[in-house]
């Protein structure tokens, strides 16, 4: 695998099969565009544009400013296969509150370089990487063009990241994990033997390899009923009629070396230890009804790390912000108690 400073792999999305390294036309030819459809408009003022990491990957990321005294940035971090497009309804809602927000796709998937020239398969060798990813955006866009203080709402995935983040970095006041992936959900097999078969498969190359029986499919209006995500109907369909516009963006099963990195990652965060061992005080929103992570690993990470609290809400589905109302109302009132409670 190479070093975080080293040469990575990526080609656009919907090209072969093999890897191929990353060139200065595969950055240029990345489209920092938001797609809009009827009932997902693109916030009113919102830019997008797209930034180079330190490895070579663009990066798409997108800015909605807020009022002229604005109460500060909220950063959306997306779980793994989302897309800027699916959080507009979000940053709304935050703008509303008196924020900026900003956010953006994540190696990967979404608008962002693709790491397989089979571009359905979610693919990292290391979470590390995804840790670049939030340096750069930190660095040269948040920090410098966005107004303290700066605040983040972590979906799922992008909770697991922002967790990383907050074992070392002081750039957030605060901190919001909606369905943080900290345990897996339900699985054929238990997470002791996917502990051991995973690293196997990546050492012996075969890291590339989807995991079974999750298949290229991303979101589709017809495999609603029965799906794990959200129980509202008219949410899923809107991501669906963003993939069916731009189906670049989509993405399908994740790798096994996705899954071994996910693995050893989480293994890390669960080691955390000491007084404070993050640099913000954490909030993490569960859903009760979660069958896509843990909502169980969620209560004890937040029994066992000061500085972080839990709260559930019963009969949710696993994205809480594309939840039906009732649900949504909840995860916004716990934002809004948690955030107003810290210090200004």
């Amino acid at each position: 695998m190479p070093s975080a400073g080293g040469a990575l792999h990526a080609v656009l999305p919907g090209s072969g099969a093999a890897l191929s390294p990353v060139s200065d036309a595969t950055v240029a030819s990345l489209s920092p565009r938001l797609v809009a459809v009827p009932g997902n408009e693109s916030p009113a003022g919102m830019s997008c544009g797209r930034l180079e990491t330190r490895d070579g990957l663009a990066l798409r990321y997108a800015l909605a400013p807020g009022p002229s005294l604005s109460k500060g940035t909220v950063c959306i971090l997306q779980g793994r296969g989302e897309f800027i497009e699916r959080y507009f309804e979000t940053v709304r809602d935050l703008r509303s509150r008196g924020y900026t927000v900003a956010t953006l796709d994540w190696r990967g998937q979404g608008g962002s370089a693709r790491l397989l020239r089979q571009s359905w398969r979610g693919h990292v060798r290391s979470f590390r990487h995804y840790d670049i990813d939030l340096e750069t955006f930190m660095r040269e866009i948040v920090l410098p063009d966005c107004p303290p203080p700066f605040y983040a709402i972590g979906h799922s995935t992008g909770g697991h990241i922002l967790l990383r983040a907050l074992r070392r970095h002081r750039w957030f006041s605060g901190a919001v994990l909606s369905s943080p992936f900290l345990g897996l959900g339900p699985a054929p097999l238990p997470p002791w033997l996917l502990r051991l078969i995973a690293p196997f498969f990546t050492m012996t190359g075969l890291g590339w390899i989807a995991v079974p029986g999750r298949g290229r499919q991303a979101l589709v209006p017809a495999s609603f009923e029965g799906n794990v995500l959200t129980s509202d109907r008219r949410r899923f369909a809107l991501s669906a009629r963003v993939l069916e516009t731009e189906p670049a963006l989509g993405l399908g099963a994740p790798t096994i070396a996705w899954l071994s990195a996910a693995l050893s990652s989480m293994r890390e965060l669960h080691r955390l230890k000491g007084e404070r061992p993050l640099t913000a005080p954490v909030l993490i929103v569960a859903a009760g009804a979660d069958r896509v992570v843990s909502t169980e690993a969620s209560r004890l990470f937040a029994r066992q790390v000061p500085g972080v609290a839990a709260v559930v809400i019963d009969h949710a589905r696993h994205e809480l912000l594309q939840e039906r109302d009732e649900f949504r109302v909840q995860f916004w009132a716990a934002f809004d108690a948690f955030i107003g409670a810290l210090p200004p």
